[in-house]
């Protein structure tokens, strides 16, 4: 112990252990499960370790940016088949709850990597096509442009253009078809923007953010348009059709397109999302399809290491993903994706069954799961989704998926499900509560490491989840009036000082 913390603990002592009361209980609050790692693939396990290690950002955001991309690489191949009739796509949408400076760019860019050198190339091969399909459309344009001058001007004089007009006709419904260049990862994009470019670019994209404020915030989820653009969404999570009506340009449709999505918000902003959507986030089922996870934060550990001189698990997981972005996606001449089917094999059909069984009874009045029933009603649909991308990572594309793929999928769905269970119950609180909740959270695993019963107010608001000082304030106020955490001020510093029984038999 330095000998910093050695004159706090004296403040502490001083201060009288025994003038604390019994603290009182905040809220129902659940304690965050430990990811699932050893439920992963060890193609995807070993990756998100080495990148962790060096990182340092919580394990569940490394993981779910592996996941990501493994789902970016997939979606495109294949579709799942979870019981007659029950088909869907094999991609996943992810929500990470986190303060901004947690890494998550950092993370995803370690996974994304493949994906980008993969536009790259495809845009470098099909450049002279490209160039090929502008200069005729040039061409095609020309032509257009002067039969219709040509009708316009003998229509004036008088003349038949009756010839002019058959010509005009035909060159209308031959235009130069524009070669497909993979444009597959999206940031701040409009649900809108986002169908075109699915509809007349590449039917198979992602929209990765570490901002999804911009995303959740931006004018496409205006009170006029959030209904429409969170539907939008929606059916492109179920892999259905889309037709997007517009006054001033050309309508279309988007159909046989897969999405991943991967956004990273801060509480506070989803907490206005909430109330800007008056429900609708919840209410359409928008929520409900993401993966949801909300780690404890690592900031205030990450002590610096040097870049390994080698990543091979990362390589190897980089090798996987690069073969099957080169694998030639199944499209028809319309551009939609025709994946193949996978199908579940005897004994993970009887796990799945269990999986969905086991959530479908805790749905009931006074069941665990009832205050979330719209995000659990989801659970056994993306429990599949990973099985099939944990199978088409190991096995390939096609063929059945097995048992333990099933059985570590369920694993994953399972700790999403616990996390979203946390999140809306914690969400559900007021704002005092909720971030009193979290800051003591900080609190007592910051005293489990020290080894320690107090940590300074500077640290916590510096490193700790809420970093405004308003809403820190409001929050230790309810630690105290709780008899949970004190404010001190000793020799000009601020300390916040842990009821010692909150620390009995706590490990350092």
């Amino acid at each position: 112990m330095t000998a910093t913390m050695i004159a706090e603990e004296a403040v502490s002592r001083a201060i009288g252990e025994a003038s604390w009361l019994e603290p009182e209980s905040l809220a129902p609050s659940m304690t965050p499960e430990p990811y699932p790692l050893d439920a992963l693939p060890k193609a995807i396990r070993d990756a998100v370790v080495e990148v962790q290690t060096f990182v340092k950002a919580p394990v569940p955001m490394v993981a779910c940016s592996a996941l990501v991309t493994l789902s970016v690489a997939t979606q495109g191949h294949v579709d799942v088949q979870r019981a007659a009739k029950l088909i869907g796509p094999a991609s996943i949408f992810t929500l990470g709850l986190a303060d901004s400076g947690e890494r998550k760019t950092s993370s995803d860019g370690f996974f994304v990597t493949p994906i980008r050198e993969y536009e790259a190339r495809e845009a470098a091969r099909l450049d002279p096509e490209v160039k090929a399909y502008r200069a005729a459309l040039s061409i095609w344009a020309a032509k257009r442009d002067g039969l219709r001058e040509a009708i316009k001007a003998g229509a004036k004089s008088g003349k038949d253009t009756t010839r002019k007009e058959s010509e005009l006709h035909t060159i209308e419904q031959s235009p130069p078809i524009a070669p497909r260049v993979p444009k597959i990862l999206h940031g701040d994009e409009t649900p809108e923007n986002l169908a075109w470019s699915l509809a007349r670019e590449w039917a198979s994209a992602a929209i990765v953010s570490s901002e999804a404020g911009l995303i959740l915030g931006s004018h496409g989820m205006g009170r006029e348009s959030i209904m429409r653009n969170l539907a939008q969404l929606n059916v492109l999570w179920d892999g259905g059709e889309l037709s997007i009506g517009r006054r001033t340009t050309e309508s279309f449709k988007v159909h046989g397109a897969r999405l991943t999505m991967a956004l990273q918000i801060q509480e506070p902003t989803l907490r206005a999302f909430f109330d800007g959507s008056k429900g609708l986030a919840r209410g359409t089922g928008f929520l409900a399809r993401f993966l949801i996870y909300w780690p404890a934060s690592t900031q205030g550990t990450r002590k610096f290491t040097e870049a390994p001189s080698t990543w091979p698990a990362l390589s190897e997981y980089h090798r996987r993903i690069e073969a099957l972005l080169d694998t030639p996606l199944p499209i028809d001449d319309c551009g939609a994706l025709t994946p193949s089917l996978l199908t579940l094999s005897p004994d993970a059909k009887t796990v799945w069954v269990a999986f969905h069984d086991g959530v479908e009874e805790e749905l009931r009045a006074g069941g665990d799961l009832a205050d979330v029933r719209d995000v659990a009603s989801k659970a056994a649909d993306n429990a599949v989704r990973l099985a099939a991308l944990f199978h088409t990572l190991e096995r390939g594309i096609g063929g059945q998926i097995q048992a333990n793929h099933m059985s570590a999928a369920a694993r994953v769905a399972a700790w999403h499900l616990s996390e979203a269970q946390r999140f809306f119950g914690e969400l559900a609180q007021p704002l005092p509560i909720s971030d009193a909740i979290r800051i003591e959270r900080f609190l007592l695993d910051c005293c489990r490491r020290n080894g320690t019963g107090i940590v300074p107010r500077r640290d916590a608001q510096q490193f700790g989840p809420v970093r405004d000082g308003k809403r820190l304030d409001d929050a230790l106020t309810e630690l105290a009036e709780s008899n949970r955490v004190r404010s001190v001020a000793r020799d000009r510093r601020k300390l916040l000082l842990v009821n010692p029984a909150l620390l009995t038999g706590m490990e350092p």
